[in-house]
């Protein structure tokens, strides 16, 4: 076949470790073959962000609200261990949490599912969505390691009349944090929320803990609520399904208890938690897939788990690991097809579709990484990461030849 063309560049932000390597594995092996790809590069590789002061991560941000699809590969955010293992100029913050300032919107985290891999909680039939609003909150927090007695204090200064709590009356050593969100952004992820659930049809769910957070969390319940009488339900009750507020540890238990089949929408560290654990109980965080919608119109695809990097190390010492790469994968397909769909390139969004496919079906086929083999219900081979993305390749290849 032809390769097909594109018109409009993806934003490429290439990452870390062991999802680095597999990155140009999925481009070399799955996507050049087919598509004559055409990206805007940004290294967010840890050395790069140190070397330009991270000055890269916020150009990577700035080229994506100009061109309206990034595809993102994983990323390491430092730590002290990191901080001297690549001898940083300084802990450099999350690149997430500065791309998402700058985009602002939410990120909607929801599992590949494949026959043969149920789920560890028996009542889950059908995918839960987490809808993590992706601005703020612990993640541009400021904090404060308290070294002597003292008073912490919460202080707004600005053109109306100062205002100013007291945090803690410190008598020893201790810490103290802020954080912060506004209503403009809040607003947006509410809307995102119930115009995901709308398009996809499924109830939506919104937990806080608003009883102990009477302001910072009850703004949140408030905003959301305020917004659903206003613009959306009417058109929820037309459409058959529900929004649903309750306190996030009553929701945890009604997650558990629940077949599935909804969207639930939290708070950022909430999000970042929770997206975690129901990867894991649908089988593998290396099987969900990462969007952040933004109100600006922009999109940003990526793979909802991080760097690998115990098979990274191993990678070195020359061992071919077996790494996941379906997440990564789907994070490719999933920005090729909002990109044919935004350029009216219907060749494109079929060969996302079709990768899909080929990922999908060579697990069902029995054909997987290790992660995968004690959650296969049947008979399975582990291959290594080479391996697995061969046998897509292959499946790949006969789905376009059985088109043609």
């Amino acid at each position: 076949m032809n390769k097909i063309n594109m018109i409009t560049p993806l934003v490429e932000m290439d990452g870390d470790e062991m999802t680095r390597i597999l990155w140009q594995i999925i481009k070399d092996k799955l996507i050049l073959p087919y598509v004559n790809l055409k990206t805007e590069y940004y290294d967010l590789g840890l050395k790069m962000r140190d070397k330009t002061d991270d000055q890269i991560t916020i150009d990577s941000a700035n080229a994506t609200l100009e061109y309206g699809v990034a595809v993102k590969c994983a990323t390491i955010t430092p730590n002290e261990q990191r901080l001297n293992e690549y001898n940083l100029k300084k802990m450099w913050k999350s690149p997430n949490a500065t791309i998402r300032a700058i985009l602002d919107g939410t990120v909607f985290r929801a599992p590949i599912m494949v026959k043969g891999i149920k789920p560890n909680v028996n009542t889950w039939q059908q995918p839960i969505v987490i809808a993590r609003h992706a601005y703020g909150d612990v993640y541009k927090g400021v904090e404060i390691k308290v070294e002597n007695p003292g008073t912490a204090k919460l202080v707004i200064s600005g053109k109306d009349k100062n205002k100013e709590e007291v945090i803690f009356e410190f008598t020893s050593s201790g810490i103290v944090q802020a954080t912060y969100n506004t209503d403009e952004s809040i607003a947006s992820f509410a809307h995102s929320c119930f115009k995901y659930a709308l398009s996809e049809k499924q109830d939506l769910w919104f937990s806080t803990k608003d009883t102990i957070s009477k302001k910072y969390d009850h703004n949140f319940k408030d905003i959301f609520q305020d917004i659903y009488d206003k613009f959306y339900k009417n058109s929820f009750e037309s459409a058959g399904i529900e929004y649903f507020y309750t306190l996030i540890d009553d929701a945890v238990a009604r997650v558990i208890r629940s077949k599935g089949g909804f969207i639930w929408a939290l708070k950022n560290y909430d999000g970042d938690v929770m997206s975690d654990m129901v990867a894991t109980a649908f089988g593998s965080l290396a099987m969900m897939t990462s969007i952040l919608v933004s109100p600006k119109g922009v999109f940003e695809y990526e793979a909802a788990h991080g760097t690998v990097t115990r098979h990274y190390y191993r990678h070195l010492e020359g061992e071919e690991t077996s790494t996941n790469p379906v997440a990564t994968i789907f994070a490719w397909t999933g920005a090729l097809k909002k990109r044919g769909e935004l350029d009216n390139i219907p060749e494109l969004i079929s060969f996302a579709q079709k990768l899909e496919k080929a990922s999908i079906d060579t697990i069902e086929q029995g054909f997987m990484t290790k992660d995968l083999i004690p959650l296969f219900e049947g008979e399975a081979t582990a291959l290594t990461s080479n391996q697995f993305i061969d046998k897509i390749a292959q499946n790949l290849n006969n789905l376009i030849e059985q088109k043609n």
